[in-house]
């Protein structure tokens, strides 16, 4: 739950690198400097989102799939739920009716 934050090492722009040659401290203030220089240029919105549904082999649309499948055991008949996992297709980026602010917004908007 709550994977939509940003994957790269580093992207807060106040957190530093850490790593490097000379002063840590002053490579990590100049570096995030720049990541909020540069995201500040950029928007605070996201317009789309990566899609968490996938479409089988019929057109349907959902995020799970599953096959009732018939076993012998004992003699008795039974009726299981198998996952199907092969031949989805992922419905891909769509596009979000209203933007939404991005988790990485480095800007307080309300304070309480």
């Amino acid at each position: 739950m709550g994977g939509s934050g940003s994957k790269t090492k580093g992207y807060w722009p106040f957190a530093g690198s850490g790593s490097g040659d000379g002063d840590p401290t002053k490579e990590g203030v100049e570096q995030s400097l720049a990541r909020l220089r540069s995201f500040r240029n950029g928007t605070p919105f996201v317009f789309t989102r990566w899609s968490s549904l996938y479409f089988d082999e019929d057109g349907d649309l959902a995020h799970e799939f599953y096959e009732e499948t018939v076993v012998m055991k004992n003699g008795r008949r039974r009726a299981k739920l198998k996952k199907i996992q092969k031949n989805l297709i992922p419905q891909g980026t769509i596009k979000l009716d209203h933007p939404c602010i991005h988790v990485d917004f480095p800007v307080v908007l309300c304070e309480v």
